[in-house]
């Protein structure tokens, strides 16, 4: 058996997420699967495991998923890139395949993550960004946003931050960038961090964007962090604005 990574770019837009679920073949992780299944010969009930180095929720997209997967095969990493984007979908392309260490886990061993939550406003439409983008009523202050993003910069308990109200595990994480970018009628956010918690980047977002709409002050930040309590903190902004863009090792 070789251990093979994937680099993975996928548009979330029909997808139930990365995951498997259970009622739905429509999820990037089956899609993988199923192709890598048919190219391996593997008879029907059986299967390759894919892992993917995090759980993109429905309707989120990848610019650099990482993945790795055991295969039993003699051909090269340049056959299984080619057979792969042939056989898979159009919204889903593997962009490189290298063998790695036998000991290489795509989720255990990531060390850092990077997302973009793209945000657009204006009186026109963004027509061919629109699955891409949260279109917002208005412009927000920016710089009140900044200003709050200072407070969720750090080590902190991100229960706030968190949608699973029945998370056991620790719920700490370091977010050590939160970067807010303006270009004409974008407004890009991004977060890097050693981990993000379910919904953690989405509620941020929205917690951000109540900031700059004058729903809450740059300050109340902290008062949120503190109380571990979901229901302080702000909206779960859309999943379309939200891309994955590396995973670091």
């Amino acid at each position: 058996m070789k251990n093979f990574k994937m680099i993975v770019s996928y548009d979330g837009t029909r997808y139930f997420g990365w995951e498997h679920q259970p009622d739905t073949d429509m999820t990037i992780q089956g899609k993988l699967e199923a192709v890598l299944s048919a190219m391996m010969g593997l008879p029907e009930g059986e299967s390759v495991t894919v892992i993917g180095a995090g759980r993109t929720d429905a309707g989120v997209h990848a610019r650099a998923m990482t993945c790795n997967v055991l295969l039993d095969t003699d051909k090269s990493e340049d056959e299984i890139l080619a057979y792969m984007n042939r056989y898979l979908p159009e919204d889903i392309s593997v962009n490189s395949v290298r063998q790695a260490a036998d000991r290489f886990h795509s989720r255990f061993n990531a060390i850092g993550k990077t997302y973009r939550y793209t945000c657009w406003y204006g009186p026109n439409k963004p027509v061919f960004d629109r699955k891409y983008v949260t279109v917002l009523p208005k412009e927000p202050d920016v710089e009140k946003m900044r200003e709050a993003a200072e407070y969720l910069t750090g080590m902190h308990d991100y229960k706030s931050f968190c949608s699973n109200a029945r998370m056991k595990k620790s719920t700490i994480r370091v977010v050590d960038v939160i970067r807010i970018e303006e270009s004409g009628a974008y407004i890009r956010l991004y977060f890097h961090g050693n981990g993000f918690l379910q919904n953690m980047v989405r509620i941020m977002v929205g917690t951000l964007l109540e900031v700059g709409f004058g729903k809450r002050e740059p300050q109340e930040i902290a008062e949120i962090i503190e109380a571990k309590d979901r229901k302080r903190a702000g909206f779960t902004a859309p999943a379309a604005g939200l891309c994955l863009m590396k995973v670091d090792y």
